[in-house]
């Protein structure tokens, strides 16, 4: 049984999304970050970096104690080799998913994220990083679309963790000033992701 600890934002939507795909057991534990539960000492202790998500395994492949793990790319990767699901053990295909898992958490989530911030919550409007967060949320989706051009997914020609930690940030590309009929393999390989029963499964978790 897999412990999620979750809000419904991209990076929350990534765990879902994989349980959903994989078949794994899991509960569903709702972080209330308005409320400020990511900074009580029993999260904390799972996920010292205050956010969500994070997952407690209570089956892990060595036989031994629960683990908690935190950060998504982590989680994912971490999932993946459990269930031997959506990251191939072939070497070229493993590392071409393993940069493209990287290249979300490192630049297209937290650039996206800078963008959301500055375009909806920041108290004063900041045109220059309003502009700045903008113009490289355009270029990463452009990276994105390259990618796609040449394969059904990002990396290649199977769904892996590679996907399902991008389509979140990409759903809320409205809320990013993208229109994504610029980027057209993007905008099919999401409707794609988008139709799959799993996807719509993970997605109505948020409004349960």
């Amino acid at each position: 049984m897999i412990d999620l600890y979750y809000a419904p934002t991209p990076n929350g939507h990534k765990i879902s999304l994989f349980l959903e795909e994989s078949g794994l057991p899991y509960r569903l534990y709702r972080i209330d970050m308005s409320a400020g539960e990511q900074f009580r000492p029993e999260f904390l202790a799972i996920s010292p970096n205050n956010k969500i998500p994070a997952i407690v395994d209570h089956q892990p492949v060595d036989g031994g104690a629960p683990i908690s793990v935190f950060e998504s790319g982590a989680i994912l990767q971490y999932l993946a080799e459990k269930t031997g699901k959506f990251l191939s053990p072939e070497l070229r295909e493993r590392t071409l998913t393993l940069e493209w898992l990287t290249w979300q958490v490192a630049g297209f989530g937290p650039m996206l994220g800078q963008n959301h911030h500055f375009n909806h919550f920041a108290p004063q409007p900041v045109p220059y990083a309003i502009e700045r967060f903008l113009q490289e949320t355009r270029r990463l989706y452009a990276v994105l679309n390259r990618q796609l051009e040449k394969n059904a997914y990002i990396a290649g020609e199977n769904y892996s963790i590679a996907d399902i930690a991008t389509y979140p940030w990409v759903v809320a590309h409205e809320r990013q000033r993208i229109d994504l009929a610029e980027y057209p393999a993007v905008r099919n390989w999401c409707e794609r992701v988008k139709s799959r029963p799993a996807t719509q499964k993970a997605y109505a978790l948020a409004q349960a």
